[in-house]
């Protein structure tokens, strides 16, 4: 089970890395190009794209800040990379969804629904004492919603900061830097549900 799990983890790192340069080569960009527009180095982007590193989720905020889409919208876009099924329904297995996990703080994610389903649905385990923060951009164009489920979540939305518990919700309002914190010495489990606003 654990081999196939490191596949599926495996193959998720290798369709992130091909979308991170479809989308830059979409837009017709450089490396260098998208360096100044994420903030992000040549370097690290080249090495993101080549799947010789796994881009953190801080990275990966600020990659989608630059084609203005959500984190979501690309981890999700990467993860239906290979849904070959146009306008397919049904039963979607929980072992069959590839969990994508950030090197840097052990935050865990698993998309729910499918790449053509209208709102996206992600699933996200925050260890105890991890931090993640994105820019304002990467909120553009998306409205969203964040579901605590278990646990509890500290929730910086620009200034203000907010202590969510389990069945605790949130609806973001427009673009702002927000940070998802977990304080406690316990996992924090939440779901992200979000929908496209205005196509970019």
């Amino acid at each position: 089970m654990s081999n196939i799990v490191d596949r599926a983890a495996d193959s998720l790192a290798a369709r992130i890395a091909a979308r991170v340069r479809t989308e830059r080569e979409r837009r017709r960009w450089t490396l260098a190009q998208l360096a100044d527009a994420s903030g992000v180095s040549p370097a690290m982007i080249s090495r993101v794209e080549r799947g010789e590193s796994s881009p953190t989720a801080v990275v990966l905020g600020k990659l989608s800040a630059a084609f203005q889409l959500s984190v979501a919208s690309l981890l999700a876009l990467a993860e239906g990379a290979q849904d070959a099924e146009p306008g397919a329904a049904g039963v979607r297995r929980g072992a069959d969804a590839a969990e994508w996990c950030d090197p840097g703080t052990g935050y865990r994610r698993r998309q729910i629904t499918g790449p053509r389903f209208p709102a996206e649905i992600a699933e996200i385990r925050l260890p105890a004492g991890a931090r993640v923060p994105y820019p304002a951009a990467a909120f553009a164009f998306v409205r969203q919603l964040v579901w605590v489920l278990d646990g509890r979540l500290t929730f910086h939305d620009g200034d203000t900061v907010h202590e969510l518990g389990a069945g605790d919700t949130v609806e973001l309002g427009p673009p702002a830097e927000r940070v998802f914190a977990n304080t406690t010495d316990t996992e924090c489990r939440y779901a992200v549900v979000l929908t496209r606003d205005t196509q970019p």
